[in-house]
């Protein structure tokens, strides 16, 4: 199989989907071919891809025409797709729930695998990279908001007095929030964490929070099969603003990770909530790109309202670029080795087995989903 990893060119993309690690083990099997300069962002030089026995490739066109499958972090831009060649295979974050895209797949006649789509079973935990990036994007969020603070996150005992310890608010308990939890805790903030589903409680009790819920009525149920917050009745979302509202008031920093997937991020942080808050109180709002927990935060800047800061950057993970790369490029490596009959090498798609079958979008141009 020839295998084709290609520079990312959307804007503040610095990933790359494969590393000299997972292309050692790509090339002991298939050939692989990277276009020149694919691993610069994440610190990954072409003579190192050279070195895992993968050829360098001058230009994208050159990479695209002798790739049977392509390892990408982000989707076919629109100039990427001429460049496919027909019958190909792309595996990346494909946006699965924008339908024109995924027509895009189909109609230029490729193979397509969306990674936001692998199922949330024991057996597909290695390929999971929607959580190998939202563990970073948790930790990286509380970086940025103790540099924006400007106050100690700990609480210090000194001889000119006492300084009190920050308080954070994470709104949303999946992966990157627990590991926004962990990281403030780190630095000795003291933490509030909410999510709908009541079952993160005990993690968040486990990492040194307090957890603060909405108690759910009868019949009322926050979560889907798959694990993920679904969307809550209007009275919930009432009971609900007014929990958060009365936490943010109290808090110096409060970071939201909530997404409803193929849908809009829900509003947690609503205007009033934030003209409240303390000045000098900081909001990194991690679901920005999709809408935004807050109705003020902006794509990609950091702005002040009301006397917040409001950290709207929509790609965390790109922000640490080398091991989020690394964390990516094995996901993506389990993931290609299920395609593949592990004795002959030879491609299998056993559309049977429920983690091909739940990120395949396309297949020879032709719409599964």
């Amino acid at each position: 199989m020839q295998i084709g990893i290609p520079l990312e060119i959307k804007a503040g993309e610095k990933r790359v989907a494969a590393t000299p690690e997972t292309v050692k083990k790509l090339a002991a099997v298939h050939s692989v071919s990277v276009q020149a300069g694919a691993g610069i962002g994440a610190n990954i030089t072409d003579s190192e891809y050279e070195a895992a026995g993968a050829k360098i490739v001058a230009d994208a066109e050159s990479l695209y025409a002798g790739s049977e499958m392509v390892l990408k972090v982000r989707g076919l831009e629109e100039q990427e797709f001429p460049l496919a060649k027909k019958g190909a295979m792309i595996v990346g974050l494909l946006a699965p729930h924008d339908r024109e895209k995924m027509e895009n797949y189909a109609k230029s006649g490729l193979t397509a695998f969306a990674m936001e789509s692998i199922p949330r079973i024991s057996r597909a935990q290695s390929m999971d990279v929607l959580s190998s990036q939202a563990n970073i994007g948790g930790y990286k969020s509380v970086i940025l908001a103790a540099n924006a603070y400007g106050r100690f996150f700990p609480m210090l005992m000194t001889a000119a007095g006492t300084v009190k310890a920050a308080r954070v608010l994470i709104l949303g308990v999946g992966v990157a929030g627990l590991q926004a939890i962990a990281t403030a805790k780190r630095l000795g903030a003291v933490i509030e964490a909410f999510d709908v589903r009541p079952a993160v409680k005990e993690q968040v009790l486990s990492l040194g929070a307090k957890f603060v819920e909405v108690p759910l009525q009868e019949g009322e149920s926050a979560e889907t099969s798959g694990g993920y917050a679904k969307e809550m009745s209007e009275d919930y979302k009432r009971r609900q603003a007014e929990l958060i509202h009365a936490r943010a008031i109290q808090s110096d920093i409060v970071i939201t990770t909530a997404l409803i997937p193929g849908k809009p991020a829900p509003v947690l942080l609503r205007e009033e909530t934030v003209k409240a808050m303390k000045h000098g109180s900081v909001v990194v709002d991690m679901a920005v790109e999709f809408g935004g927990n807050c109705p003020l935060s902006e794509k990609d800047r950091i702005v002040e309202k009301h006397g917040v800061t409001l950290i709207g950057h929509t790609n965390l993970p790109a922000m640490m670029a080398a091991d989020a790369s690394a964390l990516y490029a094995r996901n993506m490596l389990n993931f290609i080795n299920l395609l593949f009959d592990q004795k002959t090498g030879e491609l299998k798609l056993n559309r049977e087995d429920e983690i091909i079958s739940g990120t395949l979008i396309s297949i020879n141009g032709e719409m599964v989903k």
